[in-house]
């Protein structure tokens, strides 16, 4: 099974001109095979094939041989996908636009690993791009990839488990105050706490809103103005890498919590209907804020990593109907309390004790142990997110986002 690992490029401004006229060379490639698919749509001749492109692009562009057909593949693969759908959707259009750049792409055969570098070939004739990165012996493919930023993309293998950890049912409720509460037909729950990415959201968001009162200032396309938008530019990157990461953590834990309990088969419960719901602007944001999509795609790679069956569905009602008794009503806060047994159980786990029934047709009691976590420390900032009038003038004291969070065991703190 294999997995991209990212690794972002500081590059000297020599090297920067380099990757950027790398980049412009795979664009001249797409827009060349544009420009010949089109001619054969045009005058009703056969559609160029692999190779006839590659014939075509050959020795012309400053790129090595394999990045300029790897090219030619996507192009053609972005054709049959077209061709494909034009039927449900006549309004597909064939590849037409020009493009200044394109992402580079080496297959593995063309990397050269060396200790703490990688030699990205150009072509003969042409110097190599050397990267002071220290790839892993299973890394494959890489790719140059513009993300605010040059990015290198490894294609690195990964060891898959060859049989499920067991036989246990799983259910996961996500959420946006707490991303995952999982519970099992044993009798085992645990909760992924997802505040820290809400708050990540929340301070770019505010971060935002300054930036552009100080925009609004300016004249467009003006120096400052130029500069207030790079550096939104540079927050927006940087909060979504440290995203990223809080959201990796977090759904690791939850298939490391399956594993452990011999999970064999995990349902993911889908919320898009909570979104359709009108409930107020400040609902409507935070839901529009909600990636859950992310993490759904997160949880069934890393369950197919570890041999686990995972499989989504609907979750409606799950949150709003007690687990012993039936009763029907809204709650509110994050405890479930029934008005009509008396039963007590944190919100999300009773969502995801509900779930069984929709998944497998067999109903679970409430979980006997919950587990509480986080998802881990947040990747430190280079920039610093506290203002230094908040912090001491002999000591630093540490941020919000950079304290170790501990793991709680199963206690009142569930709550």
């Amino acid at each position: 099974m294999n997995t991209v690992r990212v690794y972002r490029l500081q590059p000297t401004p020599n090297l920067f001109t380099r990757l950027k006229a790398a980049q412009m060379e795979a664009a001249q490639v797409w827009n060349l095979c544009c420009t010949l698919h089109k001619e054969a749509r045009t005058s009703h001749t056969v559609w160029p094939g692999r190779d006839a492109l590659q014939k075509a692009t050959k020795g012309q562009f400053a790129l090595h041989s394999q990045s300029a057909q790897m090219v030619v593949h996507a192009f053609l693969a972005n054709v049959e996908t077209t061709r494909q759908l034009k039927p449900i959707n006549p309004k597909m259009r064939y590849p037409y636009l020009e493009k200044r750049f394109y992402p580079v792409h080496w297959p593995a055969q063309a990397v050269s690993r060396e200790e703490k570098r990688v030699i990205l070939p150009m072509g003969r004739g042409r110097p190599s791009l050397v990267l002071p990165i220290a790839l892993p012996e299973n890394s494959a493919s890489c790719t140059l990839v513009w993300n605010n930023g040059f990015e290198l993309h490894a294609c690195v293998s990964v060891p898959q488990a060859e049989n499920a950890p067991g036989n246990v049912h799983a259910t996961v409720d996500l959420g946006e105050i707490h991303l995952g509460a999982v519970t099992t037909n044993t009798g085992k729950g645990m909760i992924v706490s997802g505040r820290g990415i809400r708050s990540l959201k929340r301070h770019r968001n505010q971060q935002l809103g300054r930036l552009a009162k100080k925009q609004a200032r300016c004249q467009k396309y003006s120096r400052r103005w130029r500069k207030l938008q790079r550096a939104k530019g540079k927050m927006c990157t940087r909060t979504q890498r440290r995203i990223r990461d809080q959201r990796h953590k977090a759904t690791r834990k939850v298939i490391d919590f399956c594993s452990e309990h011999q999970v064999g088969s995990l349902y993911i419960g889908n919320p898009h209907g909570v979104r359709q719901k009108v409930r107020g602007r400040h609902h409507n944001q935070r839901m529009s804020l909600w990636e859950y999509g992310k993490d759904i795609d997160y949880l069934t790679r890393k369950s197919k990593q570890a041999h686990i069956m995972s499989f989504t569905g609907t979750e409606r009602g799950t949150s709003s109907q007690c687990p012993v008794c039936g009763h029907r009503h809204k709650p509110k806060g994050r405890n479930w309390v029934c008005r009509r047994c008396g039963f007590t159980e944190h919100r999300d786990l009773v969502g995801s004790t509900n779930m069984h029934q929709i998944a497998y047709g067999e109903t679970v009691m409430s979980p006997r142990s919950i587990t509480y976590l986080r998802p881990g420390p947040s990747r430190r900032s280079r920039r610093a997110d506290t203002p230094q009038g908040c912090l001491g003038e002999s000591n630093e004291q540490p941020r919000i986002m950079d304290t170790v969070f501990a793991e709680t065991g199963p206690s009142d703190d569930v709550a």
